[in-house]
């Protein structure tokens, strides 16, 4: 049996080669993941000293990676720029028992009874913005980006579960203050060097932040006067729970508002890409809308969590394209002690890049890993399940998963679910576009489709 001292070190590439696969996987990962994992396997490693990473994507490999004390890592590491944007008091870049503490305090706001509250809301927007669309078409068949509506949908979610509607009329504003610290994370390495210098990107960034601080504390305040039990009300929740500070608080909104917009979104496009190069896929998604919602123009049932558990064609089409395309393609720890991962050791201080994409597209765990084939979730054996489970993981697992996985399945199913039911959506190319972004996973240029209100 192999002894602790005789474990190997992990493979990879040497030399210069080294330099240029950093500088491309810190701007442009998917490419590179997918060459790394060719020449040398899904668990590799490229660096020295304090800029030392390690990528793993083998579903066995993440397996040991999760197993293991989150003591032995690091959030708060000097590479982990969403600080800056979502506040050093962030549950995702807090450690040991700050980390602890604060996603108790959140995980109370997810509770079954809130998420199940939330479904009419979520169909609720995404019909009035399908509406909206159809007084654009006017009737006619037209090319139209799904990405920016499908954003508009999720923020008009996303403001309404953490803010309830109160803040309902401030969507748009609260939107374009987030979405240059989006753009700023996703810039390159050199923009996002600290500084306090003026006008710059970065004081922009600063000043957006300051700016959504001030709407926060007006809501915490409102909601110290005046408690509620809204179900709708995350920050509500959170205030009356009395164990985060006033600057927590603003920290956790801040994370959960770009958690849940531009990731959700997203997966949305990816969705319809996904869906729409399917034309029996969307025939089958659309007969299930019509069963479930009832067909357009007739009484539709009553919208509420129970319809979740019989549209089993979005939920499948929803898991595979998040296998193909998770949000997020690579997600770091820093090691913060030696830690073994199959027969590797990894050092401590290095940064550790785990792949929901390469375990998604393993081919040791799915039978023609590239192919959108959503029916590969259907009849599974309890062998098969077991390896379906440790090889989809775009949420993570475990205590550092992400807090609202299930809100977003939910949106994913239901959403996919009325814009197939009430539109015709033609694709205008013949594959999905290249993947962009280094934070968040998107299609490069968006969901531009043929579009039309259905007959």
């Amino acid at each position: 049996m192999e002894t602790e001292s005789e474990a190997r070190s992990l493979p990879g590439p040497t030399g210069l080669a080294q330099v240029g696969y950093m500088r491309r996987i810190l701007k442009d990962p998917q490419p590179v993941l997918d060459e790394l994992r060719d020449r040398y396997g899904p668990v590799c490693a490229m660096g020295a000293g304090p800029m030392r990473m390690a990528i793993i994507g083998a579903p066995g490999a993440l397996d040991d990676l999760f197993a293991i004390s989150n003591d032995s890592f690091r959030w708060g590491h000097k590479f982990n720029v969403l600080g800056f944007v979502v506040g050093p008091g962030s549950m995702i870049v807090s450690d040991g028992p700050d980390h602890k503490r604060r996603r108790a305090s959140v995980q109370t706001a997810f509770a079954r009874r809130r998420l199940n509250a939330w479904v009419p809301t979520i169909v609720e927007q995404t019909d009035a913005a399908i509406d909206r669309l159809g007084i654009d078409l006017a009737g006619e068949t037209r090319t139209v980006d799904l990405y920016p509506v499908g954003r508009g949908i999720v923020l008009e979610i996303v403001v309404r579960a953490l803010f309830g509607e109160r803040l309902a009329q401030r969507t748009q504003e609260i939107g374009d203050l987030f979405q240059r610290p989006q753009d700023y994370l996703e810039s390159s390495f050199v923009r996002q060097l600290p500084h306090r210098l003026p006008h710059t990107a970065r004081a922009k960034v600063r000043a957006d932040r300051v700016a959504l601080d001030v709407i926060y504390d007006g809501e915490i305040a409102h909601h110290r006067q005046h408690p509620t039990d809204d179900p709708h009300d995350m920050l509500g929740t959170l205030v009356q729970d009395g164990s985060l500070s006033d600057s927590e608080i603003r920290d956790q909104m801040s994370t959960l508002i770009g958690a849940g917009y531009d990731t959700t979104s997203a997966s949305l496009a990816w969705m319809l890409w996904c869906a729409a190069l399917e034309p029996a896929v969307w025939s089958q998604l659309r007969a299930e809308a019509d069963d479930v919602f009832g067909p357009p123009g007739t009484a539709e049932v009553v919208v509420d969590h129970t319809l979740l558990n019989r549209l089993g064609v979005a939920e499948r089409v929803m898991r595979e394209t998040l296998r193909l395309h998770p949000a997020g393609v690579v997600a770091p720890r820093e090691a913060a002690a030696d830690v073994r991962v199959g027969e590797y050791v990894i050092p401590k201080g290095t940064l550790i890049l785990w792949s929901a994409y390469l375990a998604g597209r393993d081919p040791e765990a799915w039978t023609d890993p590239l192919r959108f084939d959503p029916d590969r979730f259907l009849d599974l054996t309890p062998e098969q399940k077991v390896i379906a489970d440790h090889a989809w993981v775009p949420f993570g697992r475990g205590a550092r998963n992400c807090i609202g996985f299930a809100l977003a399945q939910m949106e994913l199913t239901l959403m996919i679910s009325r814009l197939e039911q009430r539109l015709d959506v033609t694709s205008t190319a013949s594959v999905a576009p290249p993947p962009v972004g280094m934070v968040v996973n998107r299609p490069l240029g968006g969901a531009p489709m043929r579009v039309a209100e259905r007959a």
